[in-house]
């Protein structure tokens, strides 16, 4: 079983051509809601490829909640540890133009993941293979979980994202640490291979369309990227981060892992939206034979 404790969001999407400036309306040519948030997208990537996968989050009781509720439930989630809340359901604003966008996210119910969410959901996590969270619920909340798993002795995959939200003591009680090179840069520099070689076998840097590495306790392992054609790079690193998961709970080795993973999130980009092109296990096994 993996259990996500993370954020549910609606995406709320506006495309324009022209960005306006302050005190300025214009017209724009795309208006669309997409279920996100980085704790879903994860959710929904490791589900899609048969992994059992429990959440738990918090909605608001307004429209968005039913609907984000819903679409995790016909995701074949189990969705019985998510809290229903008076705080609004987390958004993110997306204003979009051209190959820009600028992005205001209002986190609303997620904030209310509190540690009284975790302890009434302990059994839960108990049967946990793997627990995989992110940064857009309480920090406190973060380290009470890890904390927690610590003394569980159950696994833990973070994706520090939002980078500004992670704390370096964390590492030491963290499994898997799954940054992407902006935020690895961010939190440790630039060098990616001599920070690699510190957590050996727990730190794998995501590299975009380049592929991701991680240090094996012998060397350096780069696994190159595989070529696409991108429609929507959107929740790729968390298909991703989903995907390693599932191959880990499945008793792939790290560099397999990171192979399925960067198959899965290749494939991920080729339709629209966070969740939309999120794969299924035999697309990703059926990408492998092809690379073969």
């Amino acid at each position: 079983m993996i259990t996500v404790i993370g954020s549910i969001n609606m995406d709320i999407v506006v495309k324009t051509d022209i960005f306006p400036k302050q005190g300025e309306t214009v017209l724009g040519n795309l208006f669309t809601t997409i279920p996100g948030g980085k704790g879903a997208n994860q959710a929904v990537a490791a589900a899609r490829l048969g992994s059992p996968v429990q959440m738990i989050g918090a909605v608001g009781e307004d429209s968005f909640g039913k609907e984000l509720y819903s679409n995790l439930k016909n995701e074949n989630i189990d969705v019985e540890a998510i809290a229903k809340t008076t705080n609004s359901t987390g958004i993110a604003n997306i204003l979009l133009h051209d190959s820009d966008n600028r992005i205001i996210v209002v986190p609303g119910a997620n904030f209310d993941v509190t540690k009284e969410v975790v302890d009434a959901n302990l059994e839960r996590i108990k049967k946990s293979s793997i627990v995989m969270m992110q940064l857009e619920i309480p920090v406190e909340t973060i380290e009470y979980v890890l904390d927690l798993c610590q003394q569980l002795n159950i696994p833990v995959l973070l994706n520090p994202a939002p980078a500004g939200n992670f704390k370096k003591e964390w590492i030491e009680k963290v499994t898997y640490l799954t940054p992407n090179e902006t935020e690895c840069e961010y939190l440790f520099g630039a060098d990616v291979e001599a920070i690699l070689s510190k957590y050996p076998n727990k730190m794998i840097v995501t590299l975009g369309g380049d592929g991701a590495a991680f240090h094996n306790g012998e060397k350096f392992v780069k696994i190159t990227g595989y070529k696409t054609t991108p429609v929507d790079t959107t929740g790729a690193g968390d298909t991703f981060n989903g995907a390693f998961a599932h191959a880990i709970i499945s008793g792939y080795s790290i560099d397999k892992a990171v192979q399925f993973a960067n198959i899965a999130a290749s494939l991920s980009v080729e339709k629209f939206g966070a969740q939309g092109g999120m794969p299924s296990n035999e697309a990703v096994l059926a990408r492998m034979e092809e690379l073969k």
